[in-house]
This record gives structure tokens, C-alpha cells and sequence, in this order.
């Protein structure tokens, strides 16, 4: 049997720690980085607005950054949100990102600290025209004698169009609008019209009466609504 002289021991020895050592270092590492992962990563979208959000680890560290990567549903290749790479908040717009409103989209989040980076973790499948909310139409009113004339303004995206101004959600998604009108707290009329209408004209109102109006946003096809916009109210003369 061949005897190891000493210097070849000690250098065995070392050589033992040494894989004892990266081998818990490596087995450690996955775990600790999972619990450094972000948690509940999801989008949230109004008016088209389509935000990620996040929460911080249950074992956050000091100095944790993320960094954001999305990608259209089939697509292999990932892209960085350039204006996402290394941030602290808990929440990154990917308005731009996934514009239309008939794409389906991912979007993946992960951790960097001193221990490196964690495991990404994936959002659910993200489609826009169906999963977004809409704010209540802005309205304009005026009184002529009995007459109430109703300027209805829809709400806008973040998207801009060639002018530069902000693109009007019904122009991604056909909309109705509800109008309320009440007396005394009291629902009197409730109309609708479609998004092409810019003016709602209301008639035959009694004399020397006040009356507020409510606004609401409808999906058609779904029947999602909007909440109502605060009241707007004007007197008959």
C-alpha cells in the first residue's frame, strides 16, 4: 500500500475543505437566493396604464435593486425595460412596453444584493384589453333656462399619438358612458350614450331646482364599470 508522505497529507487536507466548503456555499446559495426573490409580481393597469408591481422578500436585505424584463407571449427572447434596471421601487411602467391592447404579455422580475442575484420570478399572462380598468369620463355642464347640456370627456391613456397629445382610451377600447342624474340624492335618470357622443343634452327639468351629475364608464361587451366621478351640480333658473 502506498504511504502518503506528510506534505501530501496536509495538501489532501486542504484539498477535502476545500470541496466541503464550495460545496455548501453552492447547496446554500439557490435557497438563499429564493428567499431574497420578489413576491406577488403582477400587473396592474388603468386607462391602459400597465404597471408591475412587486413586494420586497420576506428576508429583505438593505440595498436591495430589481431589475425588469418583459416579453410578448411566444416570443424566446427576453427584453430589459431600460428605465427598470436597478431600481429600489416596488413597481415598474411598462406602459410603452405593451402597448397593444390585443397582445398578450410576460413580465419577469429579480433581486440583486450582496449576495448576487435572486431567481426571477414570472408575472401572470398579462392581457391588456382585458384585464384593464377605466377611470370615469370627465363632464362639462351647462345651464340654458331648463336645459342641461352634458360635455362628456373621455379618459386618456399614457400612450401619445402623433401630435404628441395623450390618446383617448376609446380609441383602444369601445366604451358607453353613463350619466346620473339626481335630485335631492335621489336617482331621477340614468343615461347612456356610446363614445362617439361628446354632448349629452337633458330636457324638461323643473324650474328653480338644483340637480348633480354622476359619470360612469361601461365595458359593452364585459360590463365592467368604472366607479362614478365625483357630482356636478347646477340649478335651473
Amino acid at each position: 500500500m502506498y504511504a502518503l508522505t506528510g506534505r501530501q497529507s496536509l495538501a489532501l487536507f486542504f484539498a477535502i475543505i476545500l470541496l466541503c466548503w464550495a460545496d455548501c456555499k453552492f447547496n446554500s446559495s439557490p435557497s438563499l437566493q429564493d428567499d431574497l426573490a420578489p413576491l406577488e409580481v403582477k400587473f396592474h393597469s388603468l386607462d391602459f396604464r400597465n404597471v408591475l408591481h412587486w413586494k420586497h422578500p420576506q428576508k429583505a436585505l438593505k440595498n436591495l435593486t430589481y431589475f425588469v424584463q418583459y416579453k410578448i407571449y411566444g416570443d424566446k427572447e427576453w427584453t430589459n425595460s431600460e428605465h427598470c434596471q436597478g431600481i429600489r421601487l416596488l413597481e415598474c411602467d411598462l406602459s410603452q412596453a405593451t402597448s397593444d391592447p390585443r397582445e398578450w404579455y410576460y413580465a419577469r422580475v429579480r433581486s440583486f444584493s450582496s449576495e448576487g442575484f435572486s431567481s426571477w420570478v414570472l408575472s401572470h399572462r398579462f392581457y391588456p384589453q382585458w384585464e384593464t380598468s377605466f377611470s370615469p369620463p370627465q363632464i362639462k355642464v351647462t345651464m340654458t333656462g331648463r336645459i342641461i347640456s352634458v360635455q362628456i370627456r373621455p379618459p386618456r391613456t399614457p400612450l401619445r399619438g402623433q401630435k404628441g397629445s395623450r390618446i383617448r382610451v376609446t380609441k383602444l377600447q369601445k366604451l358607453t358612458f353613463r350619466i346620473y342624474l339626481m335630485h335631492n340624492d335621489v336617482e331621477e335618470e340614468v343615461y347612456e350614450t356610446d363614445s362617439c357622443s361628446k354632448e349629452l343634452v337633458i330636457e324638461g327639468l323643473r324650474p328653480k331646482t338644483t340637480y348633480c351629475l354622476q359619470a360612469m364608464s361601461v365595458t359593452p361587451r364585459s360590463g365592467r364599470k368604472s366607479l362614478r366621478s365625483s357630482s356636478t351640480c347646477i340649478s335651473t333658473h
